[in-house]
């Protein structure tokens, strides 16, 4: 197998640190996004997004979508970290705070991002106020990601999923905004949890 990737960007990040918990090692192929690498017929001819990250498969067939790609490779090599759940609710759990750090904080984030940096205005029509929108709602988003690190070890529950995975990521693409969560005491104790997992210096 092959991934195709860009090792900096949110969503390369997210299976690399997904499979470093995993401890499953996958030769890489770096992207030039910036310099629209995935943008030719070749590359779009692989993958059905046009983006990164992107599996080729051993029969030369392709997955793209990071959780995508984690799912795949959790059926693939199950072990006892189960990062999308154990049981029927946990598995529904982590799903439901995935999805809710996805739409209410990843997309928010690349959408600020791409729209008031424009980074890729010479491919896409970029909208500083909806940037700024974006950043808002985003900013509005922290408060409730604090509320529930003050509740639980971790976003799904007592145990680590792909739904930390997610949020660390997040977190981390933060900065590139100019937002803080240093103010935040549940959000910093989690970091510091997350901070002593090997994978993360993977990620």
């Amino acid at each position: 197998m092959r991934l195709y990737e860009l090792a900096t960007t949110p969503n390369a990040r997210r299976v690399n640190i997904f499979l470093a918990e995993k401890g499953i090692a996958v030769e890489r192929v770096q992207v030039d996004v910036r310099a629209g690498e995935n943008l030719t017929p070749e590359f779009r001819a692989k993958s059905a997004n046009g983006r990164i990250p992107l599996l080729e498969l051993d029969d030369g067939s392709y997955l793209c979508e990071s959780v995508a790609i984690c799912r795949y490779f959790d059926e693939l090599y199950p072990d006892e970290l189960a990062l999308f759940g154990d049981s029927p609710l946990d598995r529904a759990r982590v799903e439901m705070w995935h999805r809710i750090v996805e739409l209410d904080g990843l997309i928010p984030a690349f959408q600020a991002f791409r729209n008031l940096s424009g980074v890729y205005r010479d491919r896409e029509h970029c909208v500083p106020a909806w940037g700024e929108e974006s950043r808002t709602r985003l900013q509005a988003f922290l408060p409730r990601l604090e509320q529930r690190l003050g509740e639980a070890e971790y976003l799904a529950g007592e145990r680590y999923s792909i739904a930390d995975i997610a949020a660390y990521v997040l977190i981390g693409f933060l900065p590139r905004l100019d937002i803080e969560v240093a103010s935040r005491p549940h959000i910093q104790r989690w970091l510091a949890r997350l901070r002593l997992r090997p994978a993360l210096g993977a990620g």
